[in-house]
């Protein structure tokens, strides 16, 4: 590649697209919500959710020198990310309290990257990220998924103009924001009628020997936190203008 295609690269990927429609920031929250409150696009989109919920356990047992054995995606919107390591103490914790809150917080992440209208950036980021999480699958619809989800984030990336790029980005970070309420909720309820005794929150119950409700409300708060923050960063364009013809 000449050097002007590599100039040109760094200026597509680092360089600042123009500012979107304010409207645009409104529309994509609500079509965000539609697709988490209607069950059976939930119950499609979910996957997305499953993907950041899994990824954020493997981090973790990275960043805490846990050794990651691997990763499963299921047709049923479950997973399962497998480390070795100590049973208990800290880096245990540590990553089974990631998954409930990666979600929300891969969307603040990426509320903030397009806060600087760096939407590129965060297309080519979730590509990179999806690419890492596909080395650990270890099982075909994992696979499968991953490479679909990955495929479409990246054509948008590389092909769509910043109009359609804006609207996918804004669209994907409102959904993992709002998304990664419905799962606490979800857990809470299975709990209640005894069907995921070995759930994340009852798992910590018994490391920390704090109640497992004590950890479905820490899912929740850190989620809806991450929500606040995340509306504010997204949508201080929309009020801004709003202010100003009001």
């Amino acid at each position: 590649m000449s050097t002007d295609g590599l100039t040109d690269l760094w200026d597509k990927l680092f360089g600042a697209q123009p500012d979107p429609p304010a409207m645009l920031v409104l529309v994509t929250a609500l079509l965000a919500l539609v697709v988490v409150a209607v069950r059976p696009l939930w119950r499609i989109a979910r996957n997305a959710i499953t993907i950041a919920h899994e990824g954020g356990h493997a981090l973790a047992a990275l960043l805490t020198g846990r050794k990651l054995r691997g990763i499963r995606l299921e047709f049923d919107t479950s997973g399962l990310t497998l480390s070795a390591g100590r049973p208990t103490g800290p880096g245990m914790i540590l990553t089974l309290l990631a998954g409930y809150i990666a979600p929300p917080l891969v969307g603040l992440l990426g509320a903030w990257l397009l806060g600087g209208n760096r939407i590129t950036l965060l297309l080519w980021l979730a590509v990179v990220l999806l690419l890492l999480m596909l080395i650990n699958i270890r099982n075909v619809f994992g696979a499968v998924s991953l490479v679909v989800t990955g495929a479409i984030v990246f054509v948008v990336s590389w092909y769509a103009n910043p109009q359609v790029q804006a609207a996918f980005a804004y669209t994907g970070v409102w959904f993992l924001l709002i998304g990664g309420l419905r799962p606490v909720g979800e857990l809470q309820k299975l709990r209640s009628r005894g069907r995921m005794p070995e759930s994340d929150a009852d798992q910590l119950a018994h490391l920390t020997h704090l109640p497992a409700l004590f950890w479905v409300g820490t899912f929740g708060l850190v989620n809806l936190a991450a929500l606040v923050v995340g509306a504010f960063l997204l949508a201080g364009q929309w009020l801004t203008e709003l202010g100003a013809t009001g």
